[in-house]
């Protein structure tokens, strides 16, 4: 990708960013605000549904009140109060006083907890309403949420209930309104809410007992989560019902748990709120975002155009001067054609041309003379050593001249086998200088590592015996083939395996393993001699550099030469005293 391409996405990017932030604040802003008005209007909604019903159980309280100190009631009570008492003659009693009281609910009930009178369900006469002879201060409490019998079904109601006494015998007023739809139609609520009921009269959902202002409620499975909850634990819930596949048409339901006198759930009062408001909202402002977007990316294009025009091509051509550079032409010039900092910025690099061929000329001619000065250096230090023996050896045979035959004869011996092994020192000498300096281009080849391996370790086996050292060969299994030229690779090995020899004089172990991933196969060869310091690391591949008393200090130098020609990475993992890994890394073939 140019220039020119990024520099249109970078103007477009920016531009259709700043609008996508502005219109995503703007949305959560919108979205929190209408939450919080949401939120507000339930929670007006709640405190008006708790007045109203605190309104009826004060109602409904009050009315049996009056139910209970009239005095056609205390007539009642004494009338029932005698000794085996006829309750016959009462049995319509309760319906006559519901209707003119507006109760839905009235039931008489004998101090033994017998039913005299029922105007909901006249047939149970003669039952029994143990709970109501229950030692409570009945007078004290208010009416309250239970459930109540009816021929077909259980209702829903807000009951309240007084005593009457007369000689001695008491007489059980119960009477209440049903909590149906009736109550939710006097509800106030406003736009786009509405308000549910769930009676809980069974263990499971059942969407029957689910019911509004206008009866059941379509659907109503989809709210069975939200009131499972509630049942399960219960406190306030809210959740989003999605009717459709609409999201305008979907609401947020908040759920409120309705208990009874012993605080069971009796019911659950569901406020809906419809999302229909904040989701049109937000779609206009996604298009609105969106065509601003638009608008934005077309003056981001013209912006792009108009830079890019003034500022790619001498960009375009610093980039030319630059890869010329970086392929070894560094005399490369680019036209200065403005005073601007691109301008400055082409004179910059003609001035760093210009300065990095006159510091290339002087440091290849620097680089020269020390190669040189480095290379005497060494050849007289390595030769140094073999000639003084060569010296002592020629001047004790010069003595020797005037000594008798046999004595002559057992000197001569004795100095030319030193000549001999100084001069062979002298030519490995040689030789080690001359392979370093005409190191051959490796001929490449798919090669397995794991066979170069076994059989360099094959090679040292004798020496490694002698020396106390317990070779330990780790070979990957289907280790997969690199491009390698096996001699020169095998070399490379046998220098490790050698300085991992020198490193163990006292005997020890040496380990050789391979192992692969998904881009590399690598060879290890580790020691458990004294280790290196870090410094010492550093410069172990630094040609004519030693840690040994003898060597030529171009052992790990030619390691790394092959190893570099390979295409690979070699390195080494080292401290004091605890031994040393050579680790050398190749590409898969």
């Amino acid at each position: 990708m140019n220039f020119r391409t990024r520099l249109l996405l970078v103007f477009t990017g920016a531009v259709v960013l700043a609008v996508g932030a502005v219109g995503w604040i703007v949305a959560a802003t919108t979205r929190r605000a209408f939450e919080s008005l949401e939120n507000q209007r339930v929670e007006a909604f709640v405190a008006q549904f708790r007045r109203e019903f605190g309104r009826r159980r004060d109602e409904i309280a009050r009315r049996v009140e009056r139910i209970a100190n009239a005095d056609g009631t205390l007539n009642l009570a004494i009338a029932v109060g005698v000794p085996e008492p006829d309750y016959s003659p009462y049995v319509n009693e309760a319906a006559g006083l519901a209707s003119a009281h507006a109760l839905d609910f009235l039931d008489l009930v004998a101090g033994d907890g017998t039913i005299i009178s029922s105007a909901a369900w006249p047939a149970r006469f003669g039952y029994k309403e143990e709970w109501l002879t229950a030692p409570v201060e009945w007078s004290a409490h208010g009416a309250f949420l239970a459930r109540a019998e009816l021929p077909d079904e259980t209702a829903l109601a807000l009951l309240a209930v007084r005593v009457v006494n007369a000689a001695g015998r008491q007489l059980y007023i119960a009477g209440g309104e049903q909590l149906d739809r009736d109550f939710l139609k006097s509800l106030t609520l406003p736009a786009g809410m509405r308000v549910l009921l769930y009676r809980n009269l069974e263990p499971q959902f059942a969407p029957r007992f689910l019911s509004g202002e206008a009866g059941p409620v379509p659907h109503a499975a989809k709210l069975a989560p939200l009131i499972d909850r509630v049942r399960h634990t219960p406190r306030e819930a809210a959740a989003t019902v999605n009717w459709t596949g609409d999201a305008a048409g979907a609401e947020t339901f908040h759920a409120f748990p309705l208990t009874g006198r012993q605080n069971d759930l009796l019911a659950i009062l569901l406020v809906g709120s419809s999302r229909r408001e904040l989701v049109e909202l937000e779609r206009f402002l996604l298009w609105t975002a969106v065509l601003t977007g638009f608008g934005g990316g077309l003056l981001g294009v013209v912006l792009a155009w108009w830079a890019t025009a003034r500022v790619t091509r001498p960009v375009e051509e610093l980039v030319e001067g630059a890869r010329a550079v970086a392929g070894g032409d560094w005399k490369v010039r680019v036209p200065v054609r403005s005073r601007d900092e691109i301008g400055r910025l082409a004179h910059a690099f003609n001035r760093m041309t210009r300065q990095l061929s006159e510091q290339r000329d002087r440091l290849v001619q620097a680089e020269r003379v020390a190669a040189w000065r480095e290379l005497a250096r060494r050849l007289a230090h390595e030769l140094k050593n073999p000639l003084f023996p060569l010296q002592i050896t020629i001047e004790n045979l010069q003595r020797a001249r005037g000594l008798a035959p046999g004595e002559f004869d057992e000197v001569f011996r004795e100095s030319t086998g030193t000549l001999l092994a100084e001069l062979a020192n002298l030519k490995r000498i040689v030789a080690r200088f001359s392979d370093f300096a005409k190191m051959p281009h490796p001929e490449l080849q798919p090669v397995n590592l794991n066979t170069v391996v076994e059989s360099v370790v094959r090679l040292f086996e004798a020496q490694l015996a002698s020396g106390g050292i317990q070779p330990h060969v780790e070979l990957a299994a289907n280790l997969p083939p690199v491009q390698a030229d096996p001699e020169q690779f095998g070399r490379a090995l046998r220098n490790l395996v050698l300085n991992a020899v020198d490193a163990m004089p006292s005997g020890g172990t040496l380990t050789v393993r391979t192992a692969a991933d998904d881009a590399v196969v690598r060879v290890e060869v580790s020691d458990t001699g004294q280790g290196l310091t870090p410094e010492e690391c550093e410069r172990l591949f630094t040609p004519y550099y030693t840690t040994k008393t003898h060597g030529t200090g171009l052992g790990l130098a030619i390691v790394q030469s092959v190893v570099s020609d390979h295409g690979g990475r070699i390195s080494v993992d080292s401290a004091p005293g605890r031994g040393a890994t050579f680790r050398i890394e190749l590409n898969r073939a």
